[in-house]
């Protein structure tokens, strides 16, 4: 029962309304521990209920206290439904409390919960959520928002349509598209997932997205997000986009740290460098690694430049270079890829391979390949037939995805087919000289050149000996050339042969 424990005037006036206690000066309510003070009151002692007017303020227990112009109270449902200037606080003043603002409210003893419906505001020691509606649970410290949810925090703000937050724990739970903002750094997109608004640590689920303004998105099936060292973990369809360098790194798992944009992609890891818009890059390896590294320039003046590195099984592929090797690194400095540990490239009908190979880009093309020790090139003319070119150093330059010239210096060796007019061959040409030049147009040798030591002996094509037309180091490795995008991921196991 609600008992009235106090007033300085009691007056009935059946009349006007009836069955109702008027009561007014310095009022007060008791309801087992809850304590309803006011101004004045109709009190319903028949159904257990009362109206507060004027500096109402309702008490449970030492923690929970409401402040209002109007009460209304049910005893029998316990609801208390405040109006008017409404402010619920939770905890200790002196201690930070939890303060509810809102123009109508409704607080459900028996349930636990206090709700409004046509706006209000949830403040804590470190955040700020206003909404349209909104519940809080002052036994758990939960709250639910909806419509317009709009959470200000000193370091950035939140807006979503629904949303639990924690006022102990400061950790909020996304359940609908959320948007969290922190100005000039970073955005983060999720549906799905906790933030906690202190540690500046998240769960992100179903692909959510953190968005840097320097340019760099990262994107995946489940993202462990720590803002306030900047390091991200992903778990699933990971995607590490970076505008600037013009690149996309995937993978089924994957790190990364805002210091130096350095990540990492495995299990499935591949790169698309799209910084020339006609001939895409995708490189594939068991893991790729990236990173922002500075330098001083020639000026003396810092400059960044942008570092790939792949490990195991990498495998790329251009539609005018192809690439296959155990490790790769890729400066932005110089714009050269190398390749390491039995590197093979291919452009159109040519195959290269040396101890060590360097690819030179500029403005997204490649110019030439540099191949160093135990360098071959290989040509595939015709059926069985190939023409070859060995030595310690080679060079091929090409234009417009095409090669046009290879050079190869250093105990240099070729198996040349020269043609007839007619198309015809005349025979197999092997030399041996310092320095040699081939000459390529349309994916055909053209002619050669050498130095002037140059030693040579020309075979009609019925009396090659055999075995001579092969070179001590071919191999034809076409079976592992990578045919499109998607072959860079096919296994393979390389065979010299």
């Amino acid at each position: 029962m609600v008992y009235l424990q106090r007033a300085d005037n009691l007056q009935f006036d059946q009349e006007r309304i009836a069955d109702a206690q008027i009561l007014k000066g310095d009022v007060v309510f008791r309801h087992e521990e809850a304590l309803m003070y006011c101004d004045s009151a109709y009190f319903y002692e028949k159904t257990n209920s009362l109206d507060a007017f004027g500096h109402v303020r309702f008490e449970q227990g030492d923690t929970l206290q409401g402040f209002g112009d109007k009460l209304y109270y049910d005893g029998n449902t316990k609801i208390a439904r405040m109006r008017q200037n409404v402010r619920l606080i939770h905890g200790r003043i002196d201690e930070n409390p939890t303060i509810v603002t809102t123009d109508s409210l409704n607080y459900n003893r028996a349930a636990g919960v206090a709700y409004y419906y046509s706006g209000g505001e949830i403040k804590d020691s470190l955040n700020t959520l206003v909404s349209i509606r909104g519940h809080y649970y002052p036994k758990s410290k939960q709250a639910i928002f909806s419509e317009a949810v709009h959470l200000t925090n000193p370091k950035f703000v939140l807006t979503s349509d629904t949303l639990w937050y924690n006022t102990d724990t400061k950790v909020t739970d996304f359940v609908s598209p959320t948007v969290i903002v922190y100005e000039e750094e970073t955005t983060i997109y999720s549906s799905n997932g906790w933030y906690n608004t202190e540690s500046e640590q998240s769960m992100l689920l179903d692909q959510s997205r953190v968005v840097h303004e320097d340019g760099r998105t990262l994107t995946g099936d489940t993202i462990y997000y720590d803002k306030r060292i900047g390091f991200g973990r992903v778990l699933g369809h990971m995607e590490m986009s970076d505008s600037v360098q013009q690149a996309t790194l995937y993978g089924e798992y994957g790190e990364m740290w805002e210091e130096g944009s350095r990540g990492y992609a495995t299990d499935s890891a591949l790169m698309i460098d799209w910084s020339d818009a006609e001939h895409l890059a995708y490189i594939h390896a068991d893991t790729l690694f990236t990173e922002e590294l500075h330098y001083e320039d020639s000026a003396m003046q810092d400059s960044t430049y942008y570092r790939v590195k792949g490990y195991y099984g990498v495998r790329v592929f251009r539609d005018d270079v192809q690439m296959v090797c155990d490790s790769m690194v890729y400066l932005g400095s110089d714009s050269t890829i190398h390749l390491y540990m039995d590197p093979v490239s291919w452009s159109g009908k040519h195959q290269f391979s040396a101890d060590s190979m360097t690819v030179f880009m500029a403005n997204g093309t490649v110019e030439h390949t540099l191949g160093i020790g135990k360098a071959l090139c290989v040509m595939h003319d015709s059926l069985d037939i190939f023409n070859q070119m060995s030595g310690k150093e080679l060079t091929a330059y090409l234009t417009d995805g095409e090669v046009h010239t290879v050079d190869v210096s250093g105990n240099a060796r070729t198996i040349y087919y020269p043609r007839e007019e007619d198309g015809g061959y005349v025979g197999m040409n092997t030399t041996e000289s310092s320095f040699i030049r081939s000459y390529v147009e349309n994916q055909e040798i053209q002619r050669m050149r050498f130095t002037k030591e140059t030693t040579g002996v020309l075979y009609p094509m019925s009396q090659i000996p055999e075995g001579a037309d092969r070179l001590d180091d071919f191999f034809w490795e076409e079976e592992s050339r990578p045919t499109d995008p998607m072959d860079v991921f096919r296994k393979i196991e390389r065979v010299k042969e």
